[in-house]
């Protein structure tokens, strides 16, 4: 029988200014949306300092495991040939990866080396991301140099991370920390005015609200996790309340204005100017908005968990329940400092204030703090819509106008 020559293989059909997210996108974020969940329920067992920066380092993992697919998925359809099918492999791995979350430190007894596994699919989802960026990027041999540079960076993270799942113990949790803290630094140094391409506008800034919108559900999955372990009663139905008013406080903050205000602005630039505001303000400083969002709910849910106690709020859930918001509120005004120019000066003195009542630590229950706590970012939400009534309805007038035509 002759042998028949294999057909070429199909380039990646490139994005262009009107690519939208596809459903395809919002289904592979799926598994990231439990992986955040495991991220707050493995802080929630350690219950320690510690825990909390292994839980962090953690996220910076899975953040890595996701940012770097918003960029592949905005240079080429995602939803599409060989797109799809290897995005699909990177959908298995992340959920293995979330899979051993909760043994990422400490190795259970029986079955596989949990930290070790963690690692591997992290290394592997970066291995993939990497050789589906060479295929969409196709001929660009600027864009191909760009990902060569980036794979160097990814390895040496990748490595110190597999070294630290071998090493376990102290080691692990350096190990771990000194990967993330390396693979962040470079990249960004790389890319900051590197030759990437974003070539839709909205369809980034939708990627970036809706993995937004992620670490809120997991916010609100923490406040069913913490009631749904006491009976129910009025301080828990008060605390539930609070807890979900602080979720739309934070939704309120990020997604009535300043979202849209910031895909205007990004929308706007060109060539390496939106390359370069993708990095500083997308790909970085949304990390520290998820962080802050995954601290509170740690501390939304501690606070539950002790709802009925007439006694202060513990040293671990008062941190969390009150440096998570502030690590919002004062990510969001750095966001907007980076897209619009100027700090939100209200959002600083709220983040200020929430760190100062961090510091004092005023004899709250955890009721009554989960209470405060809302009503300060209730107050901020208010102090802002009120004062810029005006500059708010015309951004909010001119993104209705856009969604209509």
């Amino acid at each position: 029988m002759p042998h028949l020559p294999r057909p070429p293989l199909s380039a990646a059909r490139i994005s262009d200014e009107t690519h939208r997210v596809t459903t395809f996108e919002l289904f592979f974020d799926l598994v990231f949306v439990f992986a955040f969940t495991q991220v707050t329920e493995f802080m929630v067992h350690e219950h320690s300092f510690l825990g909390v920066l292994q839980g962090m380092v953690i996220l910076v993992l899975l953040w890595w495991s996701w940012a770097p697919f918003s960029w592949l998925a905005n240079q080429a359809h995602a939803d599409e040939g060989l797109m799809r099918f290897g995005l699909s492999v990177v959908m298995v791995a992340v959920f293995m990866a979330a899979l051993a979350i909760p043994e990422a430190f400490n190795d259970l007894d029986g079955g596989l080396h949990g930290p070790l596994v963690l690692a591997l699919m992290y290394a592997a989802v970066r291995v993939l991301h990497l050789l589906l960026y060479v295929y969409a990027a196709g001929n660009d041999q600027p864009l191909r140099r760009q990902i060569a540079k980036l794979t160097v960076v990814a390895v040496l993270g990748a490595a110190l991370v597999i070294t630290g799942a071998l090493l376990g113990g102290t080691a692990q949790t350096w190990f771990w920390l000194a990967g993330m803290v390396l693979d962040t630094t470079i990249t960004f140094l790389i890319s900051r005015h590197g030759n990437w391409r974003i070539h839709s506008a909205v369809h980034w800034t939708e990627r970036y609200g809706l993995v937004v919108i992620l670490a809120l559900g997991e916010s609100i999955v923490a406040i069913g996790v913490g009631a749904s372990q006491v009976p129910v009663s009025v301080p828990v139905l008060a605390g539930a309340a609070a807890g979900i008013c602080l979720s739309i406080g934070l939704w309120w903050l990020y997604f009535d204005v300043t979202a849209i205000a910031a895909e205007h602005r990004f929308a706007a630039l060109r060539g390496t100017a939106r390359s370069s505001a993708a990095v500083e303000a997308y790909t970085y400083l949304h990390l520290p908005l998820v962080a802050g969002i995954i601290l509170a709910a740690l501390g939304v849910e501690e606070a539950l968990a002790h709802v009925e106690e007439n006694k202060p709020l513990g040293q671990l859930g008062s941190f969390a329940l009150f440096a998570g918001p502030a690590l919002y509120v004062l990510s969001s005004t750095a966001f907007w400092r980076r897209m619009g120019g100027r700090w939100k000066k209200w959002r600083l003195g709220t983040g200020a204030l929430l760190l100062v009542l961090l510091a004092v630590r005023p004899p709250l229950t955890s009721l009554a703090a989960l209470i405060l706590v809302a009503v300060v970012i209730a107050v901020v939400v208010g102090l802002e819509s009120v004062r810029y009534a005006v500059a708010r309805g015309r951004i909010r007038g001119m993104n209705a106008a856009g969604s209509a035509e």
